[in-house]
């Protein structure tokens, strides 16, 4: 599975290698056939070997696209048709190229901001595991032998420590086997759902989740209706795309009133709660100029710099939580080892 697995960086160089091959007069066989020659991956090899065949066999390429959907999504595929159709594929590609790289970009922010948070927490679980797997049976067996009554969290350390020496396989067992349970149950498609709508809710995080569907509904929806593709048809693939269930559903009812000839704006008005007021007013405004396409890119620009500035100050807000939680970690095991020392001491003073 992880071998027949095509990368990002291989679908943006095959559409801008494919848009500088037709700008300069290449047919799409000899192209890709080209692109094919320069590949290093051997599954993406083989799927451009088909792709040349059924373009070969009269096929559009974006019919020969079409039959790898788990490589070439519905975006990336109707771009091309558009293109294919309109006479535009080199200008279409170039829209391609621009959404893959702006949602890559996008995506590592978030994925970048995740990392500190990510790296304290598992150093702090690291230092707890050692403290508690290896230092405290050291230490702890020392006090339970000394006839003083010791601290109730010291109690508490030789208990759970002992209860890691007894079950500490079946607890990890069973860890194993729950994680294992919980990521079945959140791919439920009503359970993913409710997952992401709370998420949504979550101070701080449900900003940046809302906020990057934003730029991407907005994005894509401009780059789409700019390379010639109907409003509703547009809606249609960025539903499809779109990686967070509310904002799937919305879209597809928002596709479902532009059908019977609504405007965008007047759906989005009401709601406020998935789509912002200032969105409903901004595309409102495009829709009365004929500058839907143009508003959509300054609107999707706008909340690509939205999602940078609050992840560029989450490190901020997140570290105080971070040193807490060091801090209690610390504080505790400390306080299990220190106590009854102090105990001992103040004995032997008395």
């Amino acid at each position: 599975m992880f071998l027949n697995k095509v990368s990002s960086l291989d679908k943006i160089l095959f559409a801008k290698d494919l848009s500088l091959m037709v700008k300069s007069g290449l047919p799409i066989r000899e192209a890709v056939s080209v692109i094919r020659e320069q590949t290093d991956s051997k599954y993406f090899r083989k799927v451009l070997d088909d792709i040349i065949k059924n373009v070969n066999n009269g096929q559009p390429l974006s019919y020969a696209l079409s039959l790898y959907p788990n490589i070439f999504d519905s975006l990336y595929v109707n771009m091309i048709k558009v293109g294919e159709e309109s006479g535009c594929l080199e200008e279409n590609l170039n829209y391609l190229i621009l959404q893959i790289e702006k949602s890559q970009s996008l995506q590592g922010k978030v994925k970048a901001a995740m990392v500190y948070p990510a790296f304290i927490l598992g150093a702090v679980s690291i230092l707890g595991f050692a403290l508690i797997r290896f230092v405290l049976p050291e230490i702890l067996p020392v006090f339970s032998s000394l006839k003083i009554e010791l601290p109730l969290m010291t109690r508490i350390l030789i208990s759970f420590t002992n209860f890691l020496e007894n079950y500490g396989l079946y607890l990890l067992i069973g860890i194993v086997f729950f994680v294992f349970i919980i990521s079945f149950i959140v791919r439920l498609r009503p359970i993913k759902f409710l997952i992401h709508k709370i998420t949504l809710k979550v101070p701080i995080f449900g900003s940046i989740v809302r906020n990057v569907n934003l730029a991407y509904f907005s994005r894509t929806l401009g780059l789409l209706l700019k390379s010639g593709m109907p409003i509703v048809s547009a809606l249609e693939i960025i539903q499809k795309t779109s990686g967070n269930l509310v904002f799937q559903s919305e879209i597809k009812k928002l596709s479902s009133e532009t059908k019977k000839g609504k405007l965008l704006s007047d759906y989005l008005k009401s709601r406020q709660n998935i789509f912002p007021k200032m969105t409903s007013r901004i595309i409102g405004v495009g829709e009365r100029t004929g500058r839907l396409e143009e508003t959509l890119l300054y609107l999707g620009e706008f909340y690509d710099i939205e999602v940078d500035r609050t992840t560029k100050q989450l490190s901020s807000i997140i570290e105080p939580v971070l040193l807490i939680i060091i801090g209690l970690t610390v504080g505790v095991i400390s306080l299990g080892i220190i106590s009854p020392i102090y105990e001992i001491t103040r004995g032997l003073e008395v």
